[in-house]
């Protein structure tokens, strides 16, 4: 498994950051090995992606989704095995952090060696800084999505008294 991990500072509100990163069919504007993101609903998506000349299609599961707070992933089925976290932190009322963490297992002798020698943690620092680049460069988010997703509180087991 190789783990890569990624921060930008945006200078735009947390809220700005978070929305943006929402719109999953714009990733291919600021991520060079995407090509194509289908969001087929609140929470799953499916990509297209070139890594090492290799195209790759794959689809995801959002398991985790707090607004302002985090987007955590997972692959599902197929044989693209990744799984991640993009979290949002508010620096001050105009800048936010954003770091994305991602494990992937790297398939084929072009993404193995990829991977030794750094190419995924190359790209995905670049992606960062032209996420930066365009959430800077824009007047707005492109679109916002505010629901929830993997945060639902459980009840208690039969017979518990919280008191």
């Amino acid at each position: 498994m190789s783990t890569v991990e990624a921060s930008v500072e945006v200078a735009v509100p947390i809220d700005r950051a978070y929305n943006q990163w929402t719109q999953f069919e714009s990733f291919p504007l600021f991520m060079a090995g995407v090509k194509q993101v289908v969001q087929l609903d609140n929470r799953h998506n499916q990509w297209v992606v070139s890594v090492g000349g290799v195209q790759r299609e794959f689809e995801t599961e959002i398991t985790e989704q707090r607004p302002d707070e985090r987007i955590s992933w997972k692959s599902v089925g197929g044989d693209v095995q990744q799984a991640g976290n993009v979290s949002f932190e508010r620096m001050d009322e105009t800048h936010t952090r954003v770091t994305i963490q991602l494990g992937w297992d790297p398939d084929g002798l072009a993404e193995k060696a990829g991977a030794a020698i750094g190419l995924d943690t190359r790209q995905v620092k670049a992606d960062a800084e032209r996420f930066k680049d365009f959430i800077e460069s824009r007047e707005s988010e492109t679109g916002a999505w505010r629901g929830e997703v993997g945060t639902q509180r459980q009840a208690p087991p039969a017979g518990y008294d919280s008191m």
